[in-house]
């Protein structure tokens, strides 16, 4: 429906901005049931989700662990903070390269937008230091992968 829109905000934020041509019911079940996350949460083409954990409760732990199928892998661990089906999720998350990395308290929003969803992440890293190496990485390629293929998950 429309493309990702990654911008940052003062020194520790960045916001990640969507639309879906799905309700917002559909979009938070998508980031929150472990079955829909393995079809689309996997970044670039050519990556799997072999395990995933999303125990989508307050204080439930979330284990994602992704490999390209030739060696390579890393993989998040975090927990749900706060859920407020279909409308709101807040969690905490750390990727393994293979050190974890600081926290990222992420803030994810899906408000109804006419037919579709708007969703509207924010995360909160600890230092502009740990935010820049984060943007360094590719995410945004990655972020767009990932929501073109949920879109496709959901036709």
């Amino acid at each position: 429906m429309s493309k990702l829109e990654l911008r940052t905000e003062g020194d520790l934020h960045v916001v990640v901005t969507r639309r879906f041509a799905a309700p917002p019911e559909a979009i938070y079940r998508a980031h929150t049931e472990a079955a829909i996350l393995q079809k689309w949460l996997l970044g670039p083409d050519g990556w799997t989700m072999p395990v995933c954990i999303s125990e989508a409760w307050p204080g439930g732990r979330i284990r994602y662990e992704w490999s390209d199928g030739k060696g390579a892998g890393f993989y998040l661990t975090g927990e749900y903070k706060v859920l407020e089906p279909f409308s709101r999720i807040v969690h905490v998350e750390r990727m393994h390269l293979p050190d974890a990395t600081p926290d990222n308290e992420v803030e994810t929003r899906f408000e109804a937008d006419g037919t579709g969803t708007l969703m509207v992440m924010r995360m909160t890293l600890p230092d502009g230091k740990t935010r820049e190496a984060m943007l360094a990485t590719g995410m945004e390629y990655g972020m767009e992968a990932s929501y073109a293929r949920l879109e496709g998950c959901l036709e």
